[in-house]
């Protein structure tokens, strides 16, 4: 064996070195500061409008409200400004916002829901509060806990397990602790009450990136090509057909359609990312159209919602008034609405919870506000979508991906409903309906978004630049 040296020559840069003359990524913490300033004053605004509209004097307590959630809000803004500084500027902001019209509106409907015994004691309005600031609580855990979202790659199968009990347990347990409004959806012991399913997906989201990262490059296979598109394999069918015999079971046993649309729509939304494939798509609405056709002629639960779709006006006084009292409401607001305080969306009956809160923001802020509402929404999806696009690792992508996927699909299914552009689900509205699991469990999907924002926006760290030293060759 025998050992050349090369002569020394001219240093070579390194490809990937950050030279100290690039432009600095901006942080935009200060913008998101000042945005979440705004959040506040927006639902400080819409507050003092209601007491307003209603009693004819401002609230007593609105500047210690003031306080306090800002107190909160600036603990939240200074944690992202800490632990995820590259983080997105406006998801944080945004959602505080809806957040705080969402308890506005709580506050609106609360003297009908106390006298018609439809709210907790004292109020849903405080209880949310309280939800609120657990939920910036558990955000700001998150955050400083989960430092790299890869973290989470390692718990695939845990994390697929644990959320399929989570979605599956309301199922086996006896109807009074978890049947509410015909739906077996809940966990109710004593005065507390959870929704598992909404932090159960979070863990499936998880679970769907990892499994499909793995396995995109076989389930992108196709077999043949019938009208234009190309169908995939007969053996790569076990994935989405498992995932729709489960999201069937959740439907039969649970009679909760929402929760069934939502898991397998995400899975097939996903399924489609990950390959590219419109073959998914087209296979998985055909799967789930005809599965709930089926479970809709067995299921009275099921059927009436299907029925109350199709014929909103045929039983206005028990079974359809909801959505018909629904359609009233949209049409009395009109364009610019009624005003915060000032229409009748009491007439549709639990419209502080789930879905018909969507109701009172149509009626009392009419097509303008409710649009001004949808484009929040579109908003936190769209800048999901878009640190996914810029994460720089595959998991990454698919799990930001999915999360928004996740988000986009329970507003629409919600706000569908409630339009009646589909049957109704019960589905709660992201951040603005009352119940703690839904919004707890959106304020932990927000962390993992910033948290995968945080790693697309940050710049990759200086490479190591190679020795000028001689380099030794060795010769067999």
């Amino acid at each position: 064996m025998s050992m050349t040296t090369t002569p020394p020559g001219p240093a070579v840069p390194p490809p990937l070195a950050v030279s100290a003359n690039e432009p600095e990524i901006p942080k935009r913490r200060n913008v998101e500061a000042l945005l979440l300033l705004l959040a506040l004053a927006i639902g400080l605004f819409a507050y003092a409008n209601v007491d307003q509209a209603m009693t004819g004097k401002y609230p007593s307590n609105l500047t210690a409200l003031g306080v306090e959630f800002g107190v909160v809000l600036l603990a939240a803004h200074l944690v992202v400004r800490r632990f995820a500084p590259y983080a997105d500027p406006v998801i944080l902001p945004v959602a505080a916002m809806i957040n705080g019209l969402g308890l506005v509106l709580i506050h609106r409907l609360d003297p009908y829901n106390i006298a018609n015994k439809l709210a907790p004691k004292g109020g849903a309005a405080p209880t949310q509060a309280i939800y609120t600031v657990v939920g910036l609580v558990v955000f700001i855990a998150v955050l400083i806990i989960i430092r790299d979202h890869r973290v989470l790659q390692r718990y695939t199968y845990i994390s697929a397990l644990v959320g399929l009990f989570l979605v599956g347990l309301p199922a086996v347990l006896p109807a009074r602790i978890s049947e509410v409004n015909g739906a077996r959806s809940w966990i109710r012991l004593g005065g507390f009450s959870v929704q598992p399913a909404e932090f159960g997906k979070l863990l499936l989201v998880s679970f769907f990136a990892a499994f499909l990262h793995a396995k995109r490059d076989a389930l992108a296979l196709a077999s043949r090509r019938v009208l234009g598109v190309y169908l995939p394999r007969g053996r790569d069918l076990g994935p989405i057909l498992v995932c729709w015999g489960f999201a069937m079971l959740v439907l039969i046993r649970e009679t909760d359609l929402g929760v069934s649309l939502m898991f397998f729509g995400a899975f097939v939304i996903m399924l489609y990312m990950a390959t590219e494939r419109t073959s998914w798509l087209l296979f998985g609405v055909l799967l789930f159209v005809g599965g709930a056709t089926i479970v809709a002629k067995i299921s009275p639960h099921v059927m009436v919602r299907v029925t109350s779709w199709l014929h909103p006006f045929s039983d206005v006084h028990n079974t359809t008034r909801q959505i018909a009292q629904s359609m009233y409401a949209f049409a009395n607001g009109g364009l610019f609405g009624t005003g915060l305080g000032q229409g009748y969306p009491t007439q549709v009956g639990f419209a502080n919870n789930a879905d018909f809160i969507l109701d009172t923001v149509g009626e009392e802020l009419g097509l303008v506000g409710l649009t001004a509402l949808l484009i929040a929404y579109a908003m936190i999806v769209v800048r999901g979508v878009k640190a996914a696009m810029l994460v720089r690792d595959p998991y990454g992508k698919l799990l930001g991906a999915g999360l928004a996927v996740t988000f986009c699909l329970q507003v629409f299914i919600t706000a569908g409903g409630v339009m009646r552009l589909i049957p109704m689900t019960g589905l709660p509205m992201p951040f603005l309906a009352y119940g703690g699991s839904a919004l707890i469990a959106n304020w932990i999907l927000v962390a993992l978004l910033l948290r995968i924002s945080d790693a697309a926006r940050r710049p990759l760290p200086p490479a190591i630049p190679l020795s000028d030293e001689m380099t030794q060759v060795v010769k067999a």
